[in-house]
């Protein structure tokens, strides 16, 4: 891919995003009709939704995240599946299996709920290692082999995972390599004071907007082809690269006090993903180039679950979220 785009090039892509991104202007805007406070998850969806990867979305019971990606599915052309993990959920239950044909004296294939376009993984952790691991399995090949066939899984194929972080009993926390496959981790929180006011005043009503289908398949796959095109300049690239370097070694960008919190640093994937993202991000602003702001708006969530925190760092209570904050107040921007 050629990185040289002239100004000719990059007024072109300019246009041609602020004509595409009206289209998820208007979703956002159909999504904000039903969730009142959560724009920062709204965005975070969409950002996964154009940048073709999957979220994890964390927090409390109630803040409607279920509600979030059931509305968002409502209002794209595509096939939605939920999916409630429970501690007995069994791989075959996420992928499908083989059933025996008595009749025809022959194996059949039954597909599981995960052959749709967007899959809501609810509370994952509350089924153990291998139902997690069949499901991060499929986000990454984006196949299922039920058997001795292998399925392709439909295009789009995105994953909103959702996590209580509060409960502790019966629940298997994600692996940090597995927790890796999601391109953002969100956390979300409480709607203000207001918004809460309005929530409540929906809810005793008994309002309810009725979701309208704002966007096609089609327009999703144009979206982000012209996301790729987003332009990026080289200092911006290096940008994103120190502040993944700076997560694995940040004794070499004079932060020698946070060496001994970090246990592992960013993987490769971290600095594709905060790429994606970014111009994700820059799409949704309606500009055609990505400008530093959309690389520390997109940092913590892409960041958050890839940064490995040592014992000493949990007994001092530093979080991720410290260190990456740390890390964008050393870490030199363009």
């Amino acid at each position: 891919m050629e990185y040289t785009s002239t100004s000719e090039d990059i007024k072109i892509i300019i246009e041609k995003v602020r004509e595409k991104s009206k289209d998820f202007s208007l979703l956002s805007k159909e999504i904000n009709q039903v969730i009142v406070g959560q724009k920062y998850m709204i965005n975070r969806l969409l950002i996964g939704l154009l940048s073709n990867g999957h979220v994890l979305l964390e927090g409390v019971p109630g803040l409607a995240k279920t509600l979030a990606i059931k509305t968002l599915a409502d209002a794209l052309d595509g096939e939605f599946s939920r999916i409630q993990f429970t501690p007995d959920l069994l791989p075959a239950d996420v992928l499908g299996t083989l059933i025996y044909n008595m009749k025809e004296n022959d194996f059949s294939i039954k597909k599981g709920p995960i052959f749709a376009n967007f899959i809501l993984a609810d509370e994952i952790n509350r089924s153990p290692a291998k139902v997690q691991s069949a499901l991060l399995e499929a986000m990454q090949e984006k196949q299922v082999t039920i058997g001795d066939e292998t399925f392709k899984l439909k295009e789009p194929f995105l994953v909103l995972a959702t996590q209580n972080p509060i409960d502790q009993e019966g629940t298997y926390p994600l692996p940090e390599a597995q927790v890796d496959r999601f391109m953002l981790k969100c956390v979300v929180s409480y709607p203000d004071f207001e918004q809460e006011r309005t929530i409540l005043r929906q809810n005793i009503s008994g309002e309810k907007h009725e979701v309208k289908k704002i966007i096609t398949l089609e327009k999703i796959f144009e979206a982000r082809e012209l996301v790729k095109e987003i332009y990026m300049d080289e200092k911006i690239e290096s940008y994103i690269l120190n502040v993944i370097f700076a997560t694995r070694y940040p004794e070499k960008y004079n932060m020698p006090n946070l060496k001994p919190y970090i246990l592992f640093g960013s993987s490769p994937r971290g600095s594709i993903s905060m790429a994606l993202a970014a111009k994700a991000n820059a799409f949704l602003n309606q500009r055609g180039f990505v400008v530093p702001e959309d690389v520390k708006s997109v940092a913590k969530d892409v960041l958050r679950h890839r940064i490995g925190i040592t014992y000493e760092a949990e007994a001092e209570n530093i979080t991720s979220e410290d260190i990456i904050d740390q890390i964008l107040n050393s870490v030199k921007a363009p």
